[in-house]
C-alpha cells in the first residue's frame, strides 16, 4: 500500500484502521476476530491504527496495544484524550485541563503498553479551557518524549489556528464523507490546506450507511448506538438512502462495491487525506483496502458530488452537536 504524509513528516498508509467498533458502539464484539483483523491489516500494508481512551471505555487501547505489540516498530498508533468517562462507562464530560492531559497520557501509555504515542489527539475541545492551555500541556508531552506528534479532532478553524501556534498540528481528525461534507463548508478543510496539516476523516463510510448494508433500522443490533443517530431516524432515513443509490450505480459500472466507491471519493480529495474506516471484520477490511486501487475520473467525482452536495444529508451528525466544531 502507498503511503501519505501527515503534516509534512508523519508517514502513514493511505488508508488507516479505525478500531473503535472493536470494543463498543456497533453491537456485539469479538476480541479474537478484532486481533485477526489488525494483523491482516498489517499484512495488507496498513500501518496506521486509531483508538481512544474513551472507547470501551479504556479496553480498546488495551486490545490495540496487545495486537500491535509484536509490530510496534512498524506501526503508527494514534489515540486520544478529552472525552472523560468513568470505568462504568458513565459520561463525565469534556476535559481539556492541563493536569488531566498529563494523567490521561500516562494512562494511555500504560494501557497500550508502549513507551510513546505516535499521534496524540485532543478528542474534543473543552470550551471552558483556552485551547492554548491544553496544547501547552500537550507540547510538554512531546518535549518529554511521551508523544511524537499532536492532532486535534472536531475543532473549529480558529481553534486549529490557536493550537497550531502553540505546537504544530500534524493532523485534524473530523468526520468527512459523501454525506458529511461539513469540512468543505465550515473552512476546516481550507485551514488544513493553508497550514499544511494532514486531514484524517473518520466515518468515511457514513458509519456504514454508505455501504448499502443498512436498508432499514431493523438491520442494526438493538445495542447499536446508530439507532440514536438523527440521520437514521424514520423521518430522515429514506431521504438519506437516496445517496446510496447513486453510489451503487457507479459501483456497478466499475464492478466494485459501494463502500469502495465511497472511500475512493475520500481518497481523491487530496494526497494529505488519510481516511480511517472502522471495522472489526477481516472481510470488510480487505474490501476497504482495495478502494486504494480505484481511480475515479473527474466525471465520476462530479456525479458523486452532484448526487450528494454539501448539506444534502438530512439530520444532524450527532444528537448533541455542542461538542463539535468547538
Amino acid at each position: 500500500m502507498k503511503q501519505r504524509i501527515l503534516g509534512h513528516e508523519l508517514a502513514v498508509s493511505e488508508i488507516g484502521l479505525g478500531c473503535m467498533g472493536m470494543s463498543e458502539f456497533y453491537g456485539p464484539t469479538d476480541d479474537a476476530e478484532s486481533i485477526r483483523t489488525m494483523h491482516r491489516a498489517i499484512e495488507l500494508g496498513v500501518n496506521f491504527f486509531d483508538t481512544a481512551d474513551m472507547y470501551g471505555p479504556f479496553i480498546n487501547e488495551v486490545l490495540v496495544g496487545k495486537a500491535l505489540a509484536p509490530h510496534r516498530d512498524h506501526v503508527v498508533i494514534a489515540t486520544k484524550f478529552g472525552n472523560e468517562r468513568g470505568v462504568d462507562g458513565s459520561w463525565k464530560g469534556i476535559n481539556g485541563r492541563p493536569e488531566y492531559v498529563r494523567s490521561a497520557c500516562d494512562a494511555s501509555l500504560k494501557r497500550l503498553g508502549v513507551e510513546y504515542i505516535d499521534l496524540y489527539y485532543q478528542h474534543r475541545v473543552d470550551r471552558t479551557v483556552p485551547v492554548e492551555e491544553t496544547w501547552g500541556a500537550m507540547k510538554e508531552l512531546v518535549d518529554a518524549g511521551k508523544v511524537r506528534y499532536l492532532g486535534i479532532s472536531e475543532a473549529a478553524p480558529e481553534t486549529i489556528r490557536k493550537a497550531h501556534a502553540v505546537h504544530a498540528v500534524t493532523a485534524v481528525q473530523t468526520e468527512w464523507s459523501l454525506w458529511s461534507r461539513d469540512p468543505e463548508e465550515n473552512s476546516v478543510r481550507a485551514v488544513t490546506l493553508e497550514l499544511g496539516i494532514g486531514f484524517v476523516p473518520y466515518s468515511p463510510l457514513g458509519r456504514g450507511f454508505l455501504t448499502g448494508a443498512i436498508q432499514s433500522r431493523d438491520d442494526l443490533a438493538t445495542t447499536d448506538y446508530r439507532l440514536n443517530s438523527p440521520r437514521l431516524q424514520e423521518e430522515n432515513f429514506d431521504h438519506n438512502l437516496e445517496i446510496v443509490k447513486s453510489i451503487e450505480a457507479i459501483a456497478t459500472e466499475k464492478n466494485v462495491t459501494p463502500a469502495q466507491i465511497a472511500l475512493a471519493w475520500v481518497l481523491a480529495q487530496g494526497e494529505d487525506v488519510v481516511p480511517i474506516p472502522g471495522t472489526k471484520r477481516v472481510d470488510r477490511l480487505e474490501e476497504n483496502v482495495q478502494a486504494a486501487e480505484i481511480a475515479l475520473s473527474q466525471d465520476d467525482l462530479d456525479r458523486l458530488s452532484e448526487a450528494a452536495p454539501v448539506g444534502f444529508a438530512q439530520g444532524n451528525r450527532y444528537p448533541d452537536m455542542s461538542t463539535v466544531n468547538a
